[in-house]
Order: C-alpha cells, then structure tokens, then sequence
C-alpha cells in the first residue's frame, strides 16, 4: 500500500483526524497545541497520527494535501486547514458546528 493509500484509508476510517507534530496530550509545537485545545474546547471526539513516528505521511501528506505544514486537520475526508484556520473557525463558531455534523466515530 503506497502513501497516499494508506492517507485515504486513515481518513476513512476517522470522522475527524488530525495529523499533528507529538500527541494531544504532549504536542511538540505549538501550533498542534493550539489546535488540540480548540478542539477539545468544543468537545471533538478526534483521532490523531503523530507525524514524527511516520516520515512518510509526514512528507506524503505535504503532496496529498497539497498543504505544506502540520497540523492538518480533517473532517470527513476533507481537509479543514491548519492551526490559523482551525482557530478562526473556533472563534467564530464554525469549529463546534462542524465537528457536531461530522459523522460520529472512534477516538483515540
């Protein structure tokens, strides 16, 4: 199974994803900090893929995405944003809407 392969089956398989630098609870940047935050400030259930145990989604994800840098954030398949995009949505109360009407799924 080739890179991309593997991206589309781990959006699959969670409603919303987020490929970030660390875990929630200990995020190696801050920009993944402060995505984690906003989405646990609107009660997301989430999955995660740490980018840094998996070089190749890391630089896989840059193509797939057509998205330079981490965090990216998913929702049903299809990429939010990153870390400014995610906070804007939160402030304006967008995030919590969109993470209601994500399909409900496994978290980690």
């Amino acid at each position: 199974m080739d890179v991309n392969d593997r991206i589309t089956k781990q959006l699959g398989e969670y409603p919303v994803l987020l490929y970030m630098k660390g875990t929630p609870d200990f995020p190696q940047c801050g920009f993944s900090a402060q995505t984690v935050a906003a989405l646990r400030a609107v009660n997301a259930k989430f999955a995660y893929v740490n980018i840094f145990e998996d070089p190749e989604i890391r630089e896989g994800l840059k193509t797939y995405s057509n998205w330079p840098t981490f965090p990216q954030l998913y929702v049903n398949g299809e990429l939010i944003g990153g870390c400014d995009i995610a906070l804007e949505l939160y402030h304006s109360g967008e995030l919590k809407e969109i993470i209601d009407e994500a399909d409900s799924g496994p978290a980690q």
